[in-house]
């Protein structure tokens, strides 16, 4: 079952959900709603979204074609965001409209914008330090080459 894409997502989602949840009870029971909480909070929050989603993409990208790992991420994120704006007012006592439909999508917009900066922040970071899947493939062809005998051409 853990070798099935789904879970992967799943995972991730629900993670993130976790990450959102925490906050979001921190500034419900510790700080009873206070507006600088809850502004710190949600930055601390999106940061460790953003930072969960570099780590994962730096160590995905090692082993894994893009091709694989990026849709993973990306619906994982996804679902993650879904549940974070549309289960997460709950947990604060509230509605996911219940500041109006410009808090909803500013919210959507940021999670998007962190997700998206953590992915390539985490890609960058293994491409810089030629830890990626493209770079590995490139240097073990490189030293393949260079390590075969020559060819003996006879005529």
């Amino acid at each position: 079952m853990r070798q099935q894409r789904w879970f992967r997502i799943a995972v991730l989602a629900v993670g993130l959900f976790v990450i959102n949840a925490v906050a979001r009870l921190v500034v419900r029971f510790g700080f009873d709603g206070s507006d600088t909480a809850q502004n710190r909070a949600s930055i601390t929050m999106f940061a460790l979204i953003g930072l969960t989603l570099a780590a994962l993409t730096f160590v995905r990208s090692h082993s894994v074609k893009p091709e694989s790992w990026l849709p993973e991420i990306g619906f994982g994120a996804l679902a993650g965001m879904l549940l974070t704006v549309l289960a997460g007012p709950f947990l604060s006592g509230s509605s996911p409209f219940a500041n109006g439909s410009g808090d909803f999508f500013a919210q959507v917009w940021i999670y998007a914008a962190c997700a998206i900066v953590g992915v390539a922040l985490g890609y960058g970071v293994s491409v810089a330090l030629g830890r990626d899947y493209r770079s590995r493939s490139l240097a073990a062809f490189t030293q393949a080459r260079t390590t075969r005998p020559r060819r003996v051409v006879r005529r």
